[in-house]
C-alpha cells in the first residue's frame, strides 16, 4: 500500500528549494524506515533523498504566503544521508554468520525488498553513496557489494563527531554543557536511524558510553537541514586527510546546563511576536 492510500487531505509541503526548481520530477518513495522498519515517506529528487515528517497541529492554522492551512497540519522535507536509509538491507543482504564476514552480491539483489519497489529508484545513488561502507568487487561488467563492519563504524564516528563540533554553535546550551553529555546527544540524535542491536551498542562500545544513557538522552530536534548540508562529506574526508576526525573525550568542560523547555510550536511563537510588539 502506498504511504498516500486512503489521504484525501490537502497538506502542504516544505522542501528545499531545489526541489520546486529544475526539470527533474520528484519521486515519492515508500521504503523501510532504517530504525523501527516500519513504511515511512522519502522523497527522491535531483539525485537527493529527503525525508518526510508530517508535522500535526491540533488547533490554529498555517499562513503560507496567500495560502492557509486550515488544521495547521503539514509534511517537512529535510535531507538526509542515503547511507542511513540502505544501510539495513545491506546488512540483511551479505548474509552474514557469526565471524563470517558474509556473501558479495549485486546491486540489483540488494535493493530488490519485497514489498518496496521504491528502492529500486536509488540504484545510481546506493552505488555512489555505499562505497563508504562496504568492499566491492567488480568483475567484467559487474559490481558486487559486501558491507564492511569496520567502515560503518568509521562512518559512524564520522558523523557523531560532526554533530560534536556543530551542536555548540547553535544553542547556548549545548556550548555550556560538557563535551561528554554533548557526545551522548550527538550519538542519540544518529542512533535515531539505527538499531540498537549490532550498530548503535557498536558506537556506543567504541566511544566508551553507557547504550542505557544514548537511549535515554532528552529528545533532540536542533539540528537544522541547512547546517546538515554545509557539513563535508565522509569521503572527501577521507581523501584530505586520510582518516576521519576522531571524537575527542578530554579536557572539562562548563557546567552542564538545562536543555531549553521553551515551546517552538506556532501558538507560541505567534504569542511572542504580539508581546513583543506592544
Amino acid at each position: 500500500m502506498a504511504w498516500c492510500d486512503g489521504v484525501d487531505e490537502t497538506r502542504v509541503l516544505i522542501a528545499p528549494d531545489y526541489v520546486t526548481s529544475g526539470k527533474e520530477a520528484g519521486h515519492f518513495l515508500s521504503l523501510r524506515h532504517p530504525k523501527s522498519g516500519n513504511t515511512a515517506c522519502y522523497l527522491y529528487v535531483h539525485g537527493g533523498l529527503l525525508e518526510l515528517n508530517w508535522f500535526k497541529q491540533s488547533y490554529g492554522s498555517w499562513f503560507l504566503g496567500d495560502y492557509v492551512c486550515e488544521d495547521g497540519s503539514l509534511y517537512t522535507a529535510t535531507p538526509i544521508d542515503p547511507v542511513f536509509i540502505l544501510l539495513p538491507i545491506f546488512d540483511e543482504a551479505r548474509m552474514k554468520k557469526r565471524d563470517d564476514p558474509g556473501k558479495f552480491r549485486q546491486l540489483d539483489e540488494i535493493i530488490h525488498v519485497d514489498g518496496y519497489p521504491g528502492y529500486q529508484y536509488l540504484t545510481s545513488l546506493a552505488e555512489v553513496s555505499m562505497e563508504v561502507v562496504c568492499d566491492f568487487k567488480e568483475i567484467g561488467s559487474m559490481k558486487f557489494f559486501r558491507l564492511n563492519d569496520s567502515k560503518v563504524l568509521r562512518w559512524l564516528c564520522y558523523k557523531v563527531n560532526q554533530l560534536v563540533l556543530t551542536l555548540p554553535t547553535l544553542d547556548k546550551n549545548y556550548a555550556a554543557q560538557n563535551k561528554k553529555d554533548t557526545l551522548v546527544d550527538a550519538v542519540s540524535i544518529v542512533g535515531e536511524y539505527l538499531k540498537e542491536e549490532p550498530w548503535l551498542k557498536l558506537l556506543c562500545d567504541k566511544l566508551k558510553l553507557s547504550l542505557q544513557d544514548v537511549v535515554n538522552a532528552p529528545d533532540t530536534t536542533i539540528l537544522s537541514s541547512s547546517v546538515e548540508s554545509d557539513l563535508p562529506s565522509f569521503s572527501a574526508v577521507q581523501e584530505k586527510n586520510g582518516t576521519e576526525k576522531r571524537v575527542t573525550r578530554s579536557g572539562r568542560g562548563a557546567k552542564k546546563a538545562k536543555l531549553e523547555t521553551e515551546s517552538h510550536n506556532i501558538k507560541d511563537m505567534f504569542s511572542r511576536a504580539s508581546r513583543k510588539g506592544k
